[in-house]
């Protein structure tokens, strides 16, 4: 029986082993499209603030977010991550969040490490419920800068507050912040790089970058247009950095209800039969 439909459910649901929770907005699953949520690296259902609630407002669709364990009110893990954690979040855990919540046909719209975790599905898996993608500040491989912006919120950690402002929504604080810290810091993961997922997408594309994202540059978003075989639109904002879903809101829904508008059109369209 799929989970309850709600942005405070009674129980959480249960995946690979782990209790995950997650939150509602909007219709449940049907005809229509569904668009799942997936967190940055730090993130939580509760980091995404009010975003979900005016996005099903904007958008008439139902609207999921869950934290995948390690996270918010999740179940821990151990640490430390695999290298190729995201990888695994995309082949052994995503496809096992939408069966539990009952999810049909979807936009999983990521943001960060969320968006990675997005694109891998899209990339590797194999399932036809998936019609779009949205990716908010993806990254396919590592850069320098980004790297170093990493290392030095390891620094505001453990010496500065950045620990008491995650302790508000993560129940496991240290899982939460060093499981991504100290993947992203370790030395072989200087190397990493998923960017060949995009050469198997065949499906509709919104990618969106903040033009000052201390993550990371342009060339994450060149990546994509350099390679991909489907349909890719791209916003690129001005004085925003790694969240423009929070800096500049209003823009970036707007954009996203467009593509979603535009891909529920599509979905509706007869197929004529020769």
């Amino acid at each position: 029986m799929p989970a309850e439909w709600s942005a405070a459910p009674a129980q959480p649901i249960t995946v690979d082993g782990k209790a995950l929770e997650y939150a509602c907005w909007g219709p449940p699953p049907g005809d229509d499209l569904t668009i799942v949520l997936l967190h940055e690296g730090l993130g939580s259902v509760a980091q995404w603030k009010d975003f979900p609630e005016k996005l099903t407002a904007e958008t008439g669709l139902g609207v999921v977010a869950y934290s995948r364990a390690g996270y918010g009110g999740s179940d821990p893990v151990a640490l430390p991550r695999p290298l190729d954690y995201m990888t695994r979040e995309a082949e052994e855990v995503l496809g096992g969040v939408l069966d539990a919540l009952g999810i049909g046909h979807c936009i999983l719209l990521g943001h960060s490490d969320g968006a990675t975790i997005a694109a891998i599905y899209a990339g590797s898996v194999s399932d036809l419920r998936v019609r779009g993608l949205v990716l908010i500040a993806p990254h396919f491989f590592t850069e320098p800068g980004g790297l170093e912006t990493i290392r030095g919120a390891g620094r505001a950690f453990d010496e500065g507050r950045l620990k008491d402002k995650l302790a508000k929504y993560h129940t496991n604080v240290d899982v939460a912040f060093h499981g991504w810290h100290g993947a992203w810091t370790d030395p072989e993961f200087e190397d990493w790089n998923v960017a060949d997922v995009i050469d198997h997408w065949r499906i509709p594309v919104l990618a969106i970058q903040g033009r000052d994202d201390p993550y990371g540059t342009l060339a994450q978003i060149a990546e994509i247009e350099d390679r991909i075989y489907s349909p890719v639109e791209t916003l690129i904002l001005d004085d925003c950095g790694h969240a423009p879903h929070l800096e500049h809101p209003e823009e970036t829904r707007a954009a996203i209800a467009e593509f979603c508008a535009r891909l529920d059109r599509l979905e509706r369209e007869p197929v004529a039969i020769a």
